[in-house]
């Protein structure tokens, strides 16, 4: 990721501070996003593919994060399995992303973009 950014989510009567850095939500959209049912996986550029033939596991890896004033933008970039619906699997994954990403930071989600890269084929 680019960005190496972190946003403060203030509360009244709190003791503290959080600041939830990018790459965490980064991370909870692609866990959040291979929880449905019907996707393969996570898709990335060429840089995160060859990182994951070496072994590594980028839990990122096809999601992009932008937050402006505490509104978050999500694209994600997905592998999914042969013969699912692509609007039907799409609208579970905006759901499930959204949901995850302001449970978990507090931060209100203002778009979740799906882009299919590929099918996983039937292995025989």
């Amino acid at each position: 990721m680019e960005n190496k950014s972190s946003y403060q989510i203030n509360e009244q009567g709190v003791l503290g501070e959080v600041k939830i850095a990018d790459d965490v939500i980064a991370v909870i959209a692609g866990i959040a996003a291979t929880e449905v049912t019907g996707v393969a996986r996570m898709c990335g550029n060429i840089t995160n593919e060859l990182v994951s033939k070496l072994g590594v596991n980028n839990l990122s890896k096809g999601v992009k994060v932008v937050v402006e004033n505490h509104h978050v933008r999500v694209n994600l970039a997905l592998e999914l399995d042969y013969g699912v619906s692509i609007p039907e699997i799409s609208e579970k994954v905006q759901n499930r992303v959204k949901s995850a990403i302001e449970n978990m930071t507090g931060l209100k989600v203002k778009e979740v973009n799906v882009r299919v890269a590929g099918v996983a084929a039937e292995e025989e």
